[in-house]
C-alpha cells in the first residue's frame, strides 16, 4: 500500500514533532519531511512533490499565505493550513481557502502545546481527505478577473420580516466549502424570492467573519444566523459554529423563525446539514425546500436530501467535476436524493430555476 507522503509545515520544532507523531501513527501515511518557514516550505514542496502539505499560517521570513501563493504555482498539490482561533487567524484562512488551500485545522486555544493531540483525529481525517481531492491547477491570472466580475456587490432591499415564506434554499457543504460557496453565492440573483441558509462546517468563531467577508462579494445580504431571526427573502443565514440551525414556522403569520440549539449533542458535525434540513421538512414540510449538496467529506445531509426528494422538493448536488471531496454530494446521489448533479458553476443558476 502506498502511504500518503506529507510535508508538515511549522516554525515551531514542538508542533513539527507533534504533528509528525501523530500523522506517523497512521499505517497509509507517512510524514516526507518538515519545513519550518514558507521559503523551506516552497523548496521542499517542488523537490519531494508530497501529496499533502501542512501548513502553519504564523512563520517568520514567509508566512504560510504566501508560501501557499508559490506553491499553487509552481508545484501544486492539496494544503491543510493550521490556524489560530482568533478573528485575524480566521481572515486569515478564508484568505488562504481562496486561494487554493483545501481545508484548514484550528490550533486549540492557538497554542503550542500538547493540546494538539485533543485534534489528532481531525488531523488525520482532513490529510485522508486532502490527499483524496481533487488535485488543484495551477493558478491563471484570468482566475482572479473571473471572480472579479462575479463581486459586484448590490445589496437588494429585503421583503418585511413576516413576510410569507413560499421556498427555502438550504446549502450543506463542509471541505473545500469556503471557496465553492464564494464562487456560487455571488452569482444569485439580487430579487431572489426565497431565504437562503448555509450550513457549513466550521468551528465556533469562524462562521462569523466568513459570514461577514461573504456579505462583501455577494449581491444579497449575507448575515450568521442569531437564535430569534425570523427569515427573509433575499437574506443568506450562515449557520454559527458549535451550534445546531433549526426553525419554527408560525401558522397565524407564516413566519419562520430561527433558533440554535446544541442538541443533538452525538452528531460528527455541529452544525449538521442533516439536523437542519431535517428541522425545516417538519417545519414547512419538503415541497417547499430546495436542498443543496456541495463538496465535502462524508454523508451528511444525504439521507435527508432523499427524503426532500420524495417529498416533492427540489434537490441539487455538486457532481465529481467540480467537488474538492466528493463525498457528501456523492452519497446523495448514491442514494437517489439527487435530482439535478451539476458543476459548481451551474449551481447557482439552477437555485433560481426552482425557485421560479
Amino acid at each position: 500500500m502506498e502511504k500518503i507522503g506529507v510535508l508538515v509545515v511549522d516554525d515551531s520544532a514542538l508542533m513539527r514533532k507533534y504533528i509528525k507523531q501523530i500523522i506517523n501513527e497512521e499505517p497509509d501515511m507517512t510524514v516526507l519531511d518538515t519545513a519550518r518557514d514558507g521559503e523551506e516550505a516552497v523548496d521542499k514542496a517542488i523537490s519531494l512533490k508530497p501529496q499533502v502539505i501542512t501548513m502553519d499560517i504564523n512563520m517568520p521570513r514567509m508566512d504560510g499565505i504566501t508560501a501557499l501563493q508559490y506553491i499553487m504555482a509552481q508545484a501544486p498539490c492539496p494544503v491543510v493550513m493550521l490556524s489560530s482561533l482568533t478573528q485575524k487567524g480566521a481572515l486569515a484562512t478564508f484568505e488562504a481557502l481562496e486561494l487554493g488551500a483545501v481545508d484548514f485545522i484550528s490550533k486549540p486555544d492557538g497554542t503550542v502545546s500538547q493540546e494538539i493531540f485533543k485534534i489528532k483525529e481531525e488531523i488525520k481525517a482532513k490529510v485522508r481527505a486532502a490527499a483524496n481531492s481533487r488535485r488543484p491547477a495551477k493558478f491563471r491570472p484570468e482566475q482572479k478577473k473571473i471572480r472579479e466580475k462575479k463581486q459586484a456587490p448590490i445589496k437588494t432591499v429585503t421583503a418585511p420580516a413576516n413576510v410569507n415564506i413560499e421556498r427555502v434554499v438550504i446549502i450543506g457543504v463542509s471541505t473545500g466549502g469556503p471557496k465553492t460557496l464564494m464562487d456560487i453565492l455571488p452569482l444569485l440573483s439580487p430579487d431572489l424570492p426565497a431565504p437562503v441558509v448555509v450550513v457549513q462546517h466550521m468551528p465556533a468563531g469562524f462562521t462569523a467573519p466568513f459570514a461577514q467577508r461573504l456579505n462583501q462579494h455577494c449581491r444579497l445580504r449575507v448575515k450568521e444566523a442569531a437564535n430569534g431571526d425570523v427569515l427573509e427573502q433575499g437574506v443568506i443565514y450562515v449557520a454559527r459554529g458549535g451550534y445546531h440551525l433549526k426553525a419554527s414556522h408560525n401558522q397565524v403569520d407564516k413566519g419562520v423563525k430561527l433558533f440554535i440549539s446544541r442538541e443533538p449533542k452525538d452528531t460528527l458535525f455541529m452544525p449538521s446539514v442533516h439536523v437542519t434540513m431535517e428541522s425545516f421538512y417538519k417545519a414547512l414540510g419538503p415541497e417547499r425546500l430546495v436542498g443543496v449538496l456541495l463538496t465535502g467529506l462524508g454523508d451528511d445531509g444525504a439521507d435527508m436530501m432523499v427524503r426532500i426528494r420524495r417529498g416533492g422538493g427540489v434537490t441539487i448536488a455538486e457532481s465529481e467535476e467540480t467537488a474538492v471531496v466528493w463525498g457528501m454530494p456523492r452519497e446523495a446521489y448514491l442514494r437517489g436524493g439527487v435530482q439535478h448533479l451539476v458543476p459548481s458553476y451551474q449551481v447557482a443558476e439552477r437555485i433560481m430555476e426552482a425557485l421560479k
